[in-house]
């Protein structure tokens, strides 16, 4: 039974923001215990007063240099390296769009393969579009022509279209594992016009019945006062979550994040339909489609 307490919101756009607070309170603190003030910091380190501030409030990010010039003047120079690994961490969590395209979606579509092909177990949930793994290629194609067209990107959709297909047989073959949980409105989106999304749904229906693929569709008539729909988000493994937001590629690595996804992905499985009753769903999406 599902727990009455309402789950944490998983971290969004502000995950980047909340772990450089983090990591500022971890520098005061640090501080604090070497018995200095923000004055006798920035004086050893030959700063500005207001730049310790400024790491201090997450503000500012701090670089590895000054990383470890902060863990020296306050007397545990063994520190230094956790704090870094610590803000490495934080620049990897958040990659803007622009970045990660700029040579295309084909490059896009590759960079997540070793991921893809390291990862055992998937837990995706959906409140926008169909999962990836289970695409068909016009609905792929349609997608990435809209990108292209939003973002001014160049004309490799064709290639790219064939990467993503390619990712998908790791569905047949070795112990891959896709539990995949959307919202019904995901099947109600048109994607491509008709004809594609009809074809789409139909593969869904398809894909539903392999061994290993497990589909829960979470009805529109499921009560929702305790838990809403949140972005979409990839969990691969324990290891790593990916969160496609409007404005940017979110990598989430940090235990206590991926712990929280972990709770949400469960929390919102319990409000799922599985078998009859989601191919029901996807079945009456098909008919509205004529």
């Amino acid at each position: 039974m599902r727990s009455s307490r309402h789950p944490p919101s998983p971290p969004s756009s502000s995950s980047v923001k909340e772990a450089t607070k983090a990591l500022g309170l971890r520098l005061r603190e640090i501080r604090k215990n070497a018995g200095l003030t923000s004055r006798a910091l920035a004086g050893r380190a030959g700063w500005h007063e207001s730049k310790c501030s400024r790491f201090e409030s997450g503000s500012r990010r701090p670089s590895e240099t000054d990383l470890r010039v902060w863990a020296l003047h306050c007397g545990v120079p063994q520190l230094a390296e956790e704090l870094v690994t610590t803000a490495r961490g934080i620049e990897g969590m958040y990659v803007e769009w622009r970045r990660m395209e700029q040579t295309g979606l084909k490059r896009a579509q590759e960079s997540v393969l070793p991921l893809w092909e390291r990862t055992r177990r998937f837990r995706i949930y959906s409140s926008w579009l169909i999962p990836g793994p289970v695409q068909t290629a016009p609905y792929i194609e349609a997608l990435l022509n809209a990108i292209r067209d939003r973002r001014g990107l160049v004309d490799d959709v064709e290639e790219a279209v064939r990467v993503r297909v390619d990712k998908q047989r790791i569905l047949h073959e070795g112990d891959h594992r896709f539990a995949l949980v959307l919202e019904e409105s995901v099947l109600r989106h048109r994607i491509g016009g008709p004809e594609v999304m009809t074809g789409q749904l139909r593969h869904l229906l398809a894909a539903a019945s392999l061994p290993s693929v497990s589909l829960g569709i979470i009805p529109m008539t499921a009560d929702r006062t305790s838990l809403w729909p949140v972005e979409g988000f990839f969990l691969f493994d324990e290891a790593e979550v990916n969160v496609e937001l409007v404005s940017a590629h979110l990598s989430v690595k940090h235990s206590h994040e991926i712990d929280m996804y972990v709770q949400m992905f469960s929390d919102l499985s319990e409000l799922a339909v599985r078998g009859p009753a989601a191919r029901e769903l996807i079945s009456a999406a098909i008919e509205s489609l004529r």
